[in-house]
């Protein structure tokens, strides 16, 4: 008879893709949330799996159930949850969960503070392109994939991108220590998370308990140029194998990025920058690890896209050219800002950052963004004003944090939009960054203004 598996908190992205791989294995699936936005919403109806109402319905919860699995956007006293632990039902978060299903396989996860989805994205990118059987986990869509997990009895080998953020709300740890892995890369390290990880010690305790926590014969791989990287990788542990790696011989020629392999041939790429370099040769180190040689990688990643809003091209007009990406916390701001203006050197580069997330609207934060748009020509950095009405910052206290000469700093989209139309006879690449949406800016319509 199929187990049957209740979640709480469905309408994630995470917990929804899970379900649907669940579902499809043969689960009875169910599930419950207070809000369900798109994709989630269309995609669960699809499979009849879109709760009837929303909310938190106890009655739900009963002996009949296999498992439950809870989703961070549920708090502790979820009325679900509880019943769930009146009952003594099994309780899992989705990372627990995804490692009862792997443990007879090798699991290989994929973290660091930056670039963990685009490492994990070119591995299975790779080992696709070559007809390889695997299971996954990935944090965000990518080309050529039609789900964020995929969970079957048959592949040896599971990939997982592994983040730092606690399991569920009765489980503070992060979730890459519930997988277990037998290789594990951490791509680097830089304070995030200031609402989760108040100090920088706590932050970096994260990835050190990760490297720590590697099996007999585990194979830890980790960017040698990250300073605090090299200390934890050189940590005695006689036991594991440590691969150290560094950015992938690369060169730009006429705008466009060639690797550079070790015989010579160049061979050229659908993306840039020294950060994506490095995330190539971390994904290169993987690959070799799990049977897939430097030549098939090499075959398979000069058609690697890239995941959509890492420096993704929204537009091009052959004199104009505007990017968007999802950087939001200071090293991604700065790598993704340098990464444009290196490969367009002979143009006039406006960056736009957005102050979204926690962190960056924290003042205790804000003094590690000082420097991060030193790269770019222009700069703006944008805020809804709303929001900061809540916040303990001002308009002064950004300007000083981000000692940009000339920096302009709005408010609305209205102005946002008004100042890129503005500049779009002086600028030629404009680079959008933001973890959220600009207030609703409405990108298309500004392309084709913008470009167009």
């Amino acid at each position: 008879m199929p187990q049957a598996i209740h979640f709480i908190s469905v309408g994630g992205s995470a917990m929804h893709n899970l379900a649907l791989a669940l579902q499809h294995q043969g689960y009875i699936i169910t599930g419950s949330d207070n809000q369900i936005y798109e994709p989630s919403r269309t995609r669960l109806k699809q499979h009849s799996l879109l709760p009837d109402e929303l909310g938190w319905f106890p009655e739900k919860i009963t002996t009949d159930l296999d498992g439950i699995i809870v989703g961070m956007h549920a708090h502790k006293d979820n009325p679900e949850l509880i019943k769930a632990l009146e009952l003594g039902l099994p309780i899992y978060s989705y990372p627990e969960f995804i490692y009862q299903q792997s443990q007879q396989k090798q699991r290989v996860v994929i973290a660091g503070s930056h670039g963990k989805t685009t490492i994990t994205a070119m591995i299975l990118h790779v080992m696709a392109y070559h007809k390889r059987l695997f299971d996954y986990w990935i944090g965000d869509e990518i080309d050529g994939f039609d789900a964020t997990v995929k969970l079957t009895p048959d592949a040896p080998v599971i990939i997982i991108e592994g983040d730092e953020y606690a399991s569920s709300p009765i489980d503070a740890r992060p979730k890459f220590l519930h997988y277990q892995p037998h290789i594990a890369l951490i791509s680097g390290i830089a304070w995030d998370h200031i609402n989760i990880y108040p100090t920088w010690d706590q932050y970096v305790d994260q990835f050190e308990s990760l490297a720590e926590a590697m099996p007999k014969a585990g194979i830890l791989i980790f960017d040698e140029s990250d300073d605090m990287l090299d200390v934890i990788g050189q940590k005695d542990r006689p036991d594991i194998t440590k691969i150290p790696y560094v950015a992938h011989p690369s060169e730009i020629v006429n705008g466009q990025t060639y690797l550079i392999t070790k015989q010579g041939h160049k061979l050229p790429l659908q993306i840039f920058g020294d950060h994506n370099m490095k995330n190539v040769s971390g994904a290169l180190t993987v690959c070799n690890r799990i049977g897939v040689t430097e030549d098939q990688f090499y075959e398979a990643i000069t058609s690697f896209k890239g995941v959509a809003q890492r420096l993704e091209k929204v537009a091009e007009n052959g004199l104009r050219i505007l990017y968007r990406d999802f950087a939001h916390s200071p090293a991604k701001v700065e790598a993704t800002t340098e990464a444009v203006k290196r490969q367009y050197l002979d143009r006039k580069l406006l960056a736009v950052l957005e102050l979204y997330t926690l962190s960056s609207l924290n003042k205790v934060f804000l003094d590690q963004y000082r420097g991060t748009l030193e790269a770019a020509d222009e700069a703006v950095v944008y805020f809804d004003a709303k929001t900061i009405q809540n916040m303990s910052i001002s308009v002064e206290d950004i300007a000083e944090a981000f000692d940009k000469p000339n920096l302009q700093i709005l408010t609305n989209t209205e102005d946002l939009t008004a100042y890129l139309l503005q500049k779009r006879n002086s600028d030629q690449v404009f680079l959008l960054m933001s973890s959220g949406t600009f207030s609703g800016l409405n990108l298309n319509e500004v392309s084709k203004e913008l470009i167009q």
